[in-house]
């Protein structure tokens, strides 16, 4: 530490981090809504997103090896990101330093905020916030996460999968997860074909790095126009999540907008499950008779003003 990108992550790596967070994030809450289909409600997760387990990792591990400096913690984050490490700053007294595109929903920005961050926006894209965040670490000191792309986020986020399987009895034959930069992707995969299990990618039609780079078979920088932009918008995904994308059990999987609102309505109307657009680009999903699948609802920083 710190590790080098890109970067393999392993079951081991995991363990650790899932040894490392347990008493500080909670534990995922799995509802079954029909036979084999089960949500795994990682939206009530500390701050609203399943990036809370990421971002405690990171900085425990980074605590415990004396990397903290005084000037704190900086990232370039969407939103979820940035609150999740606005929250673990706030819960150890590290300083914040959070750079969002003036893009960013004014429901996170307000959050952020809440959590004592100082909140810095800049440029209308994600790429524009994480070169301001780069040029800031480097002349403040502050120490740079990032909101996938670093294998102490993605271990965090990939200790979800053993919670899943806790909670289901009987076991999985999928799981399915919204892919953005591939954080969670990436950690949860990696868990879950160590089990035997198959992943399910999904993205937007229109927003999809991960598919873009296996068509490719590289990382390439790929379009974001979608109603999921706001959490789902990397440009490119990471390294990690490409390789593990490439693995045998693993299917990418696009789904349009008009299926990706579609779910989140669904979900609002017949479980009164208030969930962003993230979260249900996964529930775009529609699982093979049979199967047996746990999908991901990854988070609910949103508004509630287009929910009827």
């Amino acid at each position: 530490m710190p590790h080098p990108t890109p970067f393999s992550l392993t079951p081991g790596e995991i363990k650790t981090a899932a040894d490392r967070i347990a008493t500080h994030v909670r534990p995922v809450t799995v509802a079954q809504t029909s036979p084999g289909l089960f949500l795994a409600l990682e939206f009530m997760q500390h701050t609203g997103s399943f990036k809370a387990r990421g971002a405690m990792n990171f900085l425990l591990a980074h605590r415990e090896a004396g990397l903290l400096p005084e000037a704190g913690l900086t990232i370039a984050s969407g939103g979820n990101a940035g609150l999740a490490c606005a929250w673990a700053a706030r819960e150890h007294g590290v300083r914040a330093t959070v750079f969002l595109p003036e893009t960013a929903p004014p429901v996170k920005v307000a959050r952020l905020r809440s959590y004592g961050a100082d909140v810095r926006l800049t440029g209308t894209r994600y790429d524009e916030a994480r070169a301001a965040c780069e040029e800031f670490a480097t002349t403040s000191g502050a120490l740079a996460s990032h909101a996938y792309d670093h294998p102490l986020i993605a271990a965090g986020a990939g200790t979800l999968t053993e919670e899943i399987l806790r909670r289901v009895p009987g076991g999985l034959d999928t799981l399915v997860v919204s892919v953005g930069g591939g954080g969670l992707f990436a950690g949860v995969a990696t868990a879950a074909l160590d089990k035997g299990i198959e992943v399910v990618a999904v993205e937007p039609e229109n927003c999809r790095a991960l598919n873009a780079a296996l068509a490719a078979g590289r990382v390439v920088d790929s379009a974001v126009d979608s109603v999921a932009a706001d959490s789902l918008g990397a440009t490119r995904v990471s390294e990690a999540a490409l390789t593990v994308a490439r693995r045998e059990g693993v299917r990418s999987v696009l789904v349009p907008d008009e299926a990706i609102v579609r779910a989140r309505q669904q979900l609002w109307d017949e479980h009164r499950l208030a969930v962003e657009h993230a979260a249900a680009t996964a529930h775009a999903y529609a699982p093979k008779p049979g199967e047996r699948a746990a999908i991901v609802l990854c988070g609910a920083n949103t508004g509630l003003g287009d929910l009827t």
